[in-house]
């Protein structure tokens, strides 16, 4: 499919509490290596801010990061912060908090309800802003869902954030977080041929609710996200069938079938390759016929 002029306002749009988004945004976690908090070759700083103006450029207007996604001498935040900044009036970043690593990287316990201020001022800091459009409370095992989350509500009434969502998060977490206060955005694992027992009675839920449903790892699976040009190990003939009746690649298939979900599902693919950004952003265009739709869903996830 022809790509270049495509923008990502070609899949719609849909609220963030009051804030609008086109359905397709982007993850800015492999900005900052080769491969998820890769600590070894750093990226190149130059291309990644080019990445990061080029989807401005293609419409692109909700961003997702994290103070946490950092490597050997590159932070996501701080390559948005010098690519975008001053930031456009309608770009919503989107945030996470919970999980911890050291200076070197490694993983340390989740982060405790009271240590959560900490990290959102972390986020506030890098990205230079005065406070964070939506922040995520990413689960990381806490038996308490509501007090995580009640750390976060009193953050947003201070004004340091504008509005709330979970990460990583089952039926029931989702119901004990919105009884403390009103979320906005589920992200969980989900895609085709790779999602959890519970993640379609989730998006159910987040569909009836008016919750925007954030996919991560929607294009090949947990630990294994590419762009949407790259070839993925042991692709199906119905996803090679389908890809080819649209000119499009397999991973613009699976993209396009995850946005063909519901329209609060929002597609947040990342990359630091140029091309495969302007190929992501063009499976926003991607119509499924019925047939094709149904074909992909036989599929064992």
């Amino acid at each position: 499919m022809s790509s270049e002029t495509i923008t990502a306002d070609a899949a719609g749009t849909w609220q963030l509490g009051d804030l609008t988004v086109n359905r397709v945004g982007f993850g800015a976690m492999r900005l900052t290596g080769s491969a998820a908090f890769h600590l070894g070759t750093p990226s190149d700083r130059e291309r990644s801010i080019s990445v990061l103006r080029r989807a401005i450029e293609l419409g692109v207007n909700h961003i997702d990061t994290a103070a946490f996604y950092f490597s050997s001498l590159r932070s996501a935040n701080e390559l948005i912060n010098r690519a975008l900044a001053p930031y456009p009036k309608d770009l919503v970043i989107t945030t996470k908090v919970g999980p911890v690593r050291d200076p070197s990287g490694a993983w340390q316990p989740p982060a405790r309800p009271e240590e959560l201020r900490g990290q959102v001022e972390e986020n506030l800091r890098q990205l230079g802003r005065d406070h964070l459009d939506v922040v995520n409370l990413r689960l990381m095992g806490q038996d308490s869902v509501a007090e995580h989350f009640g750390a976060l509500a009193e953050l947003r009434d201070a004004g340091l954030i504008r509005h709330l969502g979970i990460s990583n998060v089952t039926g029931d977490g989702l119901a004990e977080a919105r009884s403390v206060a009103p979320v906005v955005c589920v992200q969980n694992r989900y895609g085709l041929q790779s999602r959890s027992a519970d993640a379609d009675d989730i998006l159910r839920v987040c569909g009836e609710q008016g919750i925007a449903f954030v996919p991560f790892f929607a294009i090949a699976g947990e630990g294994r996200e590419q762009g949407a040009g790259a070839a993925v190990s042991g692709d199906d003939e119905v996803l090679t069938a389908v890809a080819g009746a649209h000119g499009a690649t397999v991973s613009q298939i699976r993209l396009a079938w995850t946005l063909h979900q519901g329209p609060h599902v929002l597609a947040i693919p990342g990359t630091g390759n140029p091309d495969h950004l302007v190929e992501n952003v063009a499976a926003g265009a991607l119509r499924l016929t019925a047939d094709e739709t149904a074909r992909l869903d036989s599929l064992p996830s």
